[in-house]
């Protein structure tokens, strides 16, 4: 680890990772094996009106799911025979938009998520739009859990990230596969891996291109070990 460069960030830099709400995504990745508060972000209706309702599908190795009414949604919890829960639908008592998409939706779901750090899950979703009369309606089934081929193939699955779990300060982690998407570390000061590094942070990315010996993290091999600090 490269002494100059780690002792700049000591000095306290506070990271702050954007996140794009293109989709119903999910905010930030998770910490694997615990309890985790999560925000699926409904970035906008469907075809120009209004989301009137989410149901979005729980993995089975998703468990103890609470769900948090999110503003003017109300969330139902579905369970199968053996009590475990198969999906939350977030619904609106009525929608009051005549027509017309304004709104962004952050709706929350505590969970506890596997012990599986380094891999994804992925919560296949459905979005119903609607106007106020309830005449005109439009689904989404959000549900691709790979990218798809064409334009017309299904839309992606929002998907949950999860991490080891970890402290604040320096954490060191093997990484079993191989990422290519590093913006999972945006919440993270710095990651490093050699004398490779990685940060969201712009100013931190200048100081990196500066410091001697030291070149930009872009993707992790898989059996790496790297540092990171929180």
């Amino acid at each position: 680890m490269n002494k100059g460069l780690s002792a700049i960030i000591a000095t306290g830099l506070m990271l702050v990772g954007g996140t794009a709400y293109a989709h119903i995504e999910i905010e930030g990745a998770g910490t694997a094996n615990a309890s985790n508060l999560t925000t699926f972000n409904v970035g906008h209706g469907c075809e120009g009106l209004d989301t009137f309702s989410v149901t979005i599908t729980i993995p089975p190795n998703i468990t103890s799911v609470r769900a948090v009414p999110s503003g003017p949604f109300v969330p139902t919890v579905v369970k199968d025979a053996a009590g475990a829960v198969t999906s939350v639908k977030f619904e609106k008592a009525e929608s009051s938009i005549a027509t017309g998409d304004p709104n962004f939706y952050p709706l929350q779901v505590r969970f506890k998520t596997p012990d599986a750090p380094f891999t994804t899950v992925y919560f296949p979703t459905t979005q119903v739009c609607r106007d106020a009369a309830g005449t005109n309606v439009k689904t989404t089934d959000w549900v691709a859990t790979t990218p798809s081929a064409t334009e017309d193939g299904p839309e992606p699955a929002p998907a949950l990230f999860l991490l080891p779990a970890h402290s604040a300060g320096w954490n060191k982690f093997t990484v079993p596969v191989a990422l290519t998407d590093l913006s999972v570390f945006d919440d993270a000061q710095i990651v490093w891996a050699g004398n490779a590094v990685y940060s969201s942070n712009a100013t931190t990315k200048d100081l990196i291109g500066k410091e001697p010996n030291t070149t930009a993290l872009t993707t992790i091999a898989a059996g790496t070990e790297i540092w990171v600090k929180y």
